[in-house]
């Protein structure tokens, strides 16, 4: 067991004048007092039960601030496990959030689909850094490399068209994702890349991003989103929202041509089944072995002395209001 804050437990010195000030109050005899000319007729008389329950009040008072100091210092206990090995890999989700992602080719639509199972993803993987990169037509970093699971989630749920100007920057976005990681020392750096057009904005070509992906050793996943032939997609009117249908483009050869470059895999998702299928795909072939030296599970202490120390003020009281009180 250790001591949150330590320095705390200094206070415990101020109890030293509290209980020299009572000793001297009672060595003065600061009780009320009779004078007579005789004690004899006192002689024989033995001391009451009062005499030898006198102090007890002011030692459960003492006894009840000791604790509560200890309490307010913080103790904690700790259970720490010396070394493990366990799995966990650098990836960077870079998730083309382009209008076209609006399409109800998947449930509810292609850029919630993806959202939500990226997020399963994240989940099921505690020792990975991750981070998000978005693009449609520039590209940014939603996320940069962590392993805070929370923000990292909540930032993936945040993820909406209509951030940025339209269109499709694949190079772009693969070039923000490798901008991200490429500084990583991880043994294990991974880009999972995900879209569902073709390629017609931004100043990076994707080929050249790849190239550059396989320089530093990168490897990239390639997902194309979207079911064969036509998917319906929402259109504004002015009669409200109609869903019509459109053709589905995807340039699967060069999402292929990415993967191969990087020594990664192209995978093709028609619908949400699919789609967690390639990810629990790639979940099983991105393993890597890292040792974690220790893990310490904390757990409070305070609470046990802090009822204690009120459970003895509560006896206090009731012993020098109730049982010892004086006569006025």
């Amino acid at each position: 067991m250790f001591f949150e804050s330590p320095k705390l437990l200094y206070l415990l010195l101020l109890l030293i004048p509290l209980i020299g000030h009572y000793v001297w109050r009672a060595i003065k005899g600061s009780t009320p007092s009779l004078q007579v000319s005789s004690l004899a007729a006192f002689s024989k008389t033995g001391k009451g039960w009062r005499f030898y329950f006198e102090h007890i009040p002011f030692i459960l008072r003492t006894l009840s601030i000791a604790l509560l100091i200890v309490a307010i210092a913080r103790p904690r206990s700790s259970n720490e496990f010396s070394k493990f090995d366990t799995e966990g890999i650098d990836i960077i989700f870079a998730l083309d959030i382009s209008t076209s992602m609006l399409a109800r080719d998947f449930r509810p639509d292609r850029i919630e689909a993806a959202k939500d199972i990226a997020i399963q993803f994240i989940a099921q993987r505690p020792y990975d850094r991750m981070g998000i990169v978005v693009f449609a037509g520039e590209s940014f970093t939603q996320c940069p490399l962590t392993t805070d699971r929370a923000t990292l989630i909540n930032l993936m749920k945040e993820v909406e068209t209509g951030w940025i100007e339209d269109g499709t920057a694949i190079g772009n976005g693969l070039a923000t994702a490798i901008a991200r990681i490429k500084d990583s020392d991880a043994r294990s750096r991974v880009i999972i890349l995900l879209t569902d057009g073709v390629n017609n904005r931004g100043e990076i070509a994707p080929l050249m991003a790849a190239e550059m992906a396989n320089t530093y050793g990168i490897r990239v996943y390639t997902i194309g989103v979207g079911t064969t032939g036509m998917a319906p997609y929402p259109f504004m009117t002015e009669r409200g929202v109609i869903i019509q249908q459109v053709p589905v483009e995807i340039d699967e050869d060069l999402c292929r041509q990415i993967a191969d470059i990087t020594g990664g895999r192209y995978f093709r998702a028609t619908d949400n089944t699919k789609l967690i299928e390639i990810f629990n795909e790639i979940d099983k072939m991105e393993k890597a072995k890292i040792t974690v030296d220790s893990l310490s599970i904390y757990k409070e202490e305070f609470m046990p002395l802090a009822l204690l120390a009120l459970a003895i003020f509560l006896l206090e009281l009731f012993l020098r209001l109730v049982v010892l009180k004086r006569i006025p």
